[in-house]
Formats: structure tokens, C-alpha cells, sequence
């Protein structure tokens, strides 16, 4: 039984890829510091499934000795672009130096190939012409962008030396059910939360920053594409549509009936005007596609955070109900 790697398997891309993966034959290892992501998202009582708790940057020589990985899904990242402007150092030891780490030991333990998961959002800086295909130069305006970009050239260079294997998936924006609403990554599930909780939403540069928002499935969909095309390079992975953040917050006050008016705040370092993405190349190349529209997806996602507010309601009324009567 052949063994898959998943690092970052916890995380929301990472635990949804895993989920599919786990319907293969293939033994799934995932690794994971969980600092932001949850046991709960994975099926841990599936036999196939190994989970270890560590992270990239330390000695992960075992996990690739004992189960000798063909194939390696990279996904385990600092993904956060205030914080990479605010901590360059703590970006770089994670991004670049954790990566590195990943890479040797494939090198050593002679893994088939790399699918890393990268950055369409940022990559390119701020390009004056949308939609951008994968040709347009690379020009990080943050450091997060930078970190994931030197590792693209790191994977060119250890395929070029060592015939390392690799693909590279740039992705637009990544939402969907079960993402971190918490975080600063992922504004859509940032707002539900907020329109849920009566909490006003804030909006940067007057929300008229604009990005190219691509569905969980969809993601998941291109990962799984890309073990089977014995190919190596960079992919867009994108809708190649551009919407606001603005439009976005107007769209889901539309589908949960409520209206509020939002804070307004400066542009934040490190942020792009704007971004969509030619996905050409994925689709002559990997036969993908992004097929999920925005609509759908919001009202996919919409649907989940209404349940689980709902549940966690439920859950509270009746605590207090419990506990003082």
C-alpha cells in the first residue's frame, strides 16, 4: 500500500483534500502542529489514516523513513500577510525553511513528486492588466508572497538537479464550508460569521480591493489532478473573475437577509489592488477547471455557518437552561 504525505493535513484545504484521499487505496499520513488546525476536521478512526503531531521545521527524517511517501502534498503554511509583514522572520522560518526541510527529505527518501500548494493571490504583485496567466512576472508586494515564490524556484531547481518532481497550484482565494472564520485569511467566511453574530463587518480600502474566489471542491479537485499528469510546473488555479470585497459582503447580506453598514478602514500593507487568474494552462494541461460558481458556493457555505451558529445556539440555550433552573 503505497503512502501519501499531507503536511498541513488538519488545516481547511489540507483536511478536505484528505477526506478524498482517504476514498483511494493509498495510506494517508498527515502531519500537522495543529496551531491552526483542528483534530475535529480529520476522520481519525479511519484505519488508513495516520496522524502525527509536528511541524515542518523540525526533525521529520522518521515520518519519511518509516513510511517512505511516493507522492507529497505540501500544504503546511504561514498564510497570514499582515502577519508575514510584521514578522518577516517567522514567515521565512516557516515558509522558506520548513519547505526546504520538506524538500531535502523527499530529495533523500526519493519521493515521486511534490504537489505544493501556492499563492495565485499575491504572487504577481499588483499586475496592471487581469487576468493574469502564469508567464507574468512574479512580483511579491509581502513577504508571504516572497516566501512561497523562492520555494517555486527552490522545487525548479531541485527537480533540475535532483529529478525531484513537482507541481506547483497557484490558488485565487480559497473559501468554502468549514473554513477558519477566525482567521484573517478568508474574508467570506469572515463576514458570514460577523453578519451572523451581529458584528459589522470592516472593510479595507473601502472593500474595493478585488480577487478571484475559488471553491473548496474545486481546489481539492486540482490536488487530485495533479498526481495523476506526469507533468512538472506552475498552475494558476482560479475562476478568473475578479469581485470585490464590497460586492462580496452585498452578496451575502443578500442570502442571509441582512443589511448593515460596515467600517471602513485603510488599505493594510502588503495588500493588492487586484487579482484574477488565467487557468488556461491547468485546463489544457491538468484538465481542470473551476466549475462551482460564486453563487453556489456562498450559498454552500452560507448554509454550513448557518447550522453550525444554530447548533451552537441550541447547545448554549441549553446549558443555561441546565444550569439555572
Amino acid at each position: 500500500m503505497a503512502a501519501i504525505l499531507v503536511t498541513g493535513g488538519a488545516g481547511f484545504i489540507g483536511s478536505n483534500l484528505v477526506r478524498k484521499l482517504l476514498n483511494s487505496r493509498h495510506r494517508i499520513i498527515v502531519i500537522d502542529n495543529l496551531s491552526t488546525g483542528k483534530l475535529s476536521n480529520l476522520e481519525l478512526d479511519n484505519p488508513r489514516l495516520i496522524f502525527i503531531k509536528t511541524d515542518i521545521n523540525r526533525d521529520l527524517e522518521n515520518v519519511f523513513s518509516r513510511y517512505k511517501p511516493s507522492i507529497v502534498f505540501h500544504l503546511a503554511a504561514q498564510i497570514d500577510v499582515r502577519l508575514s509583514m510584521s514578522n518577516p522572520l517567522l514567515d521565512a522560518k516557516i515558509n522558506i525553511l520548513g519547505s526546504l526541510n520538506v524538500l531535502e527529505l523527499a530529495r533523500k527518501f526519493k519521493v515521486n513528486k511534490i504537489i505544493y500548494s501556492s499563492t495565485g493571490g499575491v504572487i504577481y504583485g499588483s499586475p496592471k492588466k487581469i487576468p493574469v496567466s502564469e508567464d507574468y512576472p512574479s512580483s511579491p508586494i509581502c513577504a508571504y508572497g516572497l516566501s512561497k515564490y523562492i520555494i517555486e524556484e527552490y522545487l525548479r531547481l531541485y527537480y533540475q538537479s535532483y529529478g525531484l518532481k513537482y507541481i506547483v497550484l497557484r490558488y485565487g482565494n480559497v473559501y468554502g464550508p468549514g473554513q477558519n472564520p477566525k482567521s484573517e485569511a478568508g474574508v467570506i467566511a469572515i463576514f458570514i460569521n460577523q453578519l451572523l453574530s451581529a458584528k459589522q463587518p470592516i472593510l479595507y480600502d473601502n472593500g474595493l480591493q478585488k480577487r478571484d474566489y475559488v471553491y473548496i471542491d474545486d481546489i481539492v479537485k486540482a490536488n487530485l489532478l495533479a498526481i495523476k499528469k506526469d507533468v512538472c510546473g506552475v498552475f494558476n488555479i482560479g475562476t478568473g473573475k475578479a469581485t470585490s470585497a464590497k460586492q462580496i459582503l452585498e452578496k451575502i447580506e443578500r442570502l442571509l437577509s441582512i443589511k448593515v453598514k460596515p467600517l471602513l478602514a485603510p488599505k493594510r500593507l502588503g495588500e493588492i489592488k487586484q487579482i484574477s487568474l488565467n487557468s488556461n494552462l491547468a485546463k489544457r494541461t491538468l484538465g481542470w477547471q473551476a466549475e462551482t460558481s460564486l453563487s453556489a458556493g456562498l450559498k454552500n457555505t452560507i448554509n454550513y455557518f448557518k447550522k453550525n451558529y444554530e447548533d451552537f445556539n441550541h447547545r448554549r440555550s441549553w446549558f443555561y437552561r441546565l444550569a439555572f433552573n
